[in-house]
Order: structure tokens, then sequence, then C-alpha cells
């Protein structure tokens, strides 16, 4: 068994009292679940960097990435994650779906609407007390 986490990046971006979510393609593991923004870090790459990266690969915008909103260790079946989530603001856009099937931007309130990756319920957790 591997312990050694993953290390996965993502982003909040907020617009006004809406925030972005994404969900994932139907062919990837936790197919059609919702997340953030974000992916795996590269070799070399600060965390800041993978997001950035991420960013452009997934939806073609640009970001300004700020300080870290929270960081969770997660246990998939498949992989151990140590996922940071940065507050961050799209500084060039919009953002096109180049490898999510959906995105929207959700208030804190509609949260329970939307099935998430399991990794993130602690976060929607915090988010929902804000």
């Amino acid at each position: 068994m591997n312990t050694k986490a993953t290390e996965v990046v993502a982003a909040l971006i907020w617009e006004g009292e809406r925030f972005m979510i994404c969900q994932r393609p139907a062919h990837k593991a936790r197919g059609l679940l919702w997340e953030f923004v974000g992916g795996k870090q590269e070799s070399g790459e600060t965390l800041q960097e993978a997001l950035q990266r991420e960013c452009r690969e997934e939806l073609e915008i640009e970001i300004s990435v700020g300080d870290v909103f929270m960081d969770v260790i997660h246990n998939y079946p498949d992989l151990l994650v140590h996922l940071t989530l940065f507050n961050a603001t799209i500084t060039q856009g919009p953002p096109k779906l180049l490898e999510h099937n959906d995105l929207r931007f959700i208030l804190p309130s509609e949260i329970g609407n939307f099935e998430f990756c399991p990794a993130d319920e602690e976060i929607l957790k915090k988010i929902r007390t804000l």
C-alpha cells in the first residue's frame, strides 16, 4: 500500500456570493461528481504553479492565487490525497469546458443540491459557515 499522499491543488473562485464548481468527466475516477477546479502537482512545481497550470489546461483561464483556504487529507480506495484549496481569482477568462462535463457558480446554500467528491466534504462544511 502506497502511503505517500498525492499532492492535489484546487481553486476556490468566487464571483460575488457564488463560488465555482466543476463536474468531473464521466470516464474519470469519481466521474460526474462535483469538485473544485485543480489537479495533481507535477515534479518541480510549486503548489501555486500547479494550480495555475491546471486552470489553464482545464478551463483556459488565468488566475491569481491567494492564500490557502483549507487543506485536507483524504484516503480514497485508489488514492491518498493531500488537497490544498487556495483562494483564487480569475484574471483572464471566461472559463471554457475543456475537461469538465459542466461548470456552475453556486451559493453556499446550494451545496446540498450537488454530489461532491468525498475529499471536498470538510471544505464544503467550512464554506457553509462563511
